[in-house]
């Protein structure tokens, strides 16, 4: 399975599924129409888009070039790659029906349509061997033992994280796992949560 660098940003779960199960990489959903109203989700794609690139893939219907246009004006467009995937007419296994304009989604795609469409976008495919964030990153197990999941107070203190790192508050624990290990260094991470956060590091 072949690693992208950039984070692929789509419209729904169903997408990010469908591309989990395509390539090694970052997939950001954005929840369709509901990230025009969600400034905390911009904030974050924008710095998603300074650390790593984005790449946007979208449906190829009119909603996804509505939602595709809305991000390539609120988002720095250096930083930003455009994916289109072909119109191809169908229905998706999950719907009882076919969308408004009866073409597939990213989450009909095949693999082989998908892999070229990044190509095309010009993704930037890492190697193999290719280093990874220094230490690795953080696991779920790190989160339990630094008190941010399981315990009676760990919402809370994910809320309080997530404050200060300036990230948007409504993340899962998993979401908010995969966001931090997209920003930061294992042992970067490591010294934020024990120190106290970013300021106490200054």
């Amino acid at each position: 399975m072949k690693k992208i660098r950039e984070v692929i940003v789509v419209e729904g779960r169903y997408d990010k599924n469908t591309l989990r199960q395509t390539v090694d990489a970052a997939v950001f959903p954005v929840d369709g129409f509901a990230v025009f109203n969600d400034r905390e989700k911009l904030a974050l794609l924008r710095r998603l888009a300074r650390e790593r690139g984005l790449i946007l893939l979208t449906d190829s219907d009119g909603a996804g070039f509505v939602i595709r246009n809305y991000l390539k004006g609120a988002l720095p467009k250096e930083q930003v790659k455009h994916a289109y995937i072909p119109d191809q007419y169908g229905k998706e296994r999950r719907k009882r029906r076919p969308g408004k304009e009866g073409k597939l989604g990213v989450e009909g795609m095949r693999p082989e349509i998908l892999l070229a469409a990044l190509e095309r976008a010009g993704a930037t495919f890492e190697g193999e061997d290719a280093p990874t964030a220094p230490g690795g990153g953080l696991t779920k197990a790190d989160l339990f033992e630094l008190g941010l999941s399981g315990g009676p107070d760990s919402a809370e203190k994910r809320r309080a994280l997530l404050a200060r790192l300036e990230l948007p508050e409504h993340l899962s624990a998993s979401a908010m796992l995969e966001t931090l290990n997209l920003l930061y260094g294992r042992e970067e991470l490591l010294t934020l949560l024990q120190d106290g956060g970013p300021e106490a590091s200054k």
